[in-house]
């Protein structure tokens, strides 16, 4: 039996059901959906079908991190148990939850001095950030230290690829990512960004290709181009999508027919409410393990 847990925020956005199986645990985010407060919990208070729709709709969404004294009240009866913790947050390139989980470990490893509590920057998000914690899972079972586990994690978190497009510009233009006059003309010209997230963790626009069946071929383009092995590629890749899985099983399939060494099926996933709140419908995510993410 392990004498440590691997943690991480509700943002890894897998299903409830992979987080249990795996024995990864999590600390959600939170969301408001038109004022009223809801926890970002995999899609438990409010199903994302649901959420997507009413953001289609007009729906306003926030979204808030994880503060100190919550960080404190979730990792505490873990170390009361006489468990130490890994715990991964959320890129700090996307949110300051790192800093608030590092406060929280400070104050913490003062009052149960005997225990440790190691937090790391994941510089990853979304089932891409879920990806590095299954395989944190890996690392744990085979019997690995804490110590060795974070030391892992910190050697080989940029070796995690996230490619994403979007065919909706919509929540794009209303997070002010983009100017309401460009995002208009890109719908216009069905004009899909194609995003990676980069070596310090932010997400950066790369390509504005034109139509879905490009972006999607040119998606693919990319893990040929940066995949670990090449076509040879034998490690897992999850998708993650928002309202849109027909896209992302478009996806799925050109993977599955490129990198006939995979390890199992794509798994497609959901993209949640916390990052949904910004990216709304119509994005797709693809993550694999490759190459060194550069500036």
């Amino acid at each position: 039996m392990s004498d440590y847990i691997i943690s991480c925020c509700s943002t890894a956005d897998l299903e409830k059901e992979h987080f249990e199986k795996r024995d990864i645990h999590y600390i959600c985010f939170h969301f408001e959906l038109d004022g009223k407060q809801y926890s970002d919990d995999l899609g438990q208070s409010i199903p994302f079908d649901e959420f997507y729709r009413r953001m289609q709709e007009g729906a306003d969404t926030k979204t808030s991190q994880i503060n100190v004294e919550e960080f404190q009240e979730y990792f505490e009866p873990f170390l009361k148990e006489g468990k130490d913790i890994l715990h991964a947050t959320l890129s700090s390139g996307i949110s300051g939850v790192y800093n608030s989980a590092k406060v929280a470990a400070a104050e913490l490893t003062e009052r149960y001095p005997e225990r440790k509590i190691i937090v790391v920057d994941s510089l990853a998000a979304s089932s891409g950030y879920g990806l590095l914690m299954d395989k944190l899972a890996d690392i744990r079972d085979e019997g690995r230290s804490l110590e060795e586990a974070a030391k892992w994690l910190e050697e080989n978190k940029l070796k995690l690829h996230h490619w994403f497009f979007s065919t909706d510009l919509t929540f794009y233009i209303k997070g002010g990512r983009i100017s309401k006059t460009a995002g208009t003309m890109g719908m216009i010209l069905n004009i899909c960004p194609l995003l990676n997230v980069d070596y310090e963790g932010r997400l950066i626009p790369r390509q504005k290709i034109r139509t879905k069946k490009k972006v999607i071929q040119e998606i693919v383009n990319k893990m040929k181009e940066h995949a670990a092995d090449g076509n040879d590629y034998s490690g897992k890749c999850y998708i993650s999508q928002s309202a849109c899985y027909e896209d992302a099983k478009k996806v799925a399939d050109l993977v599955e027919e490129a990198f006939p060494k995979l390890s199992g099926k794509v798994v497609i996933n959901s993209i949640g409410t916390t990052i949904g709140s910004h990216t709304g419908p119509g994005t797709v995510a693809l993550f694999f393990w490759g190459d060194d993410r550069k500036d």
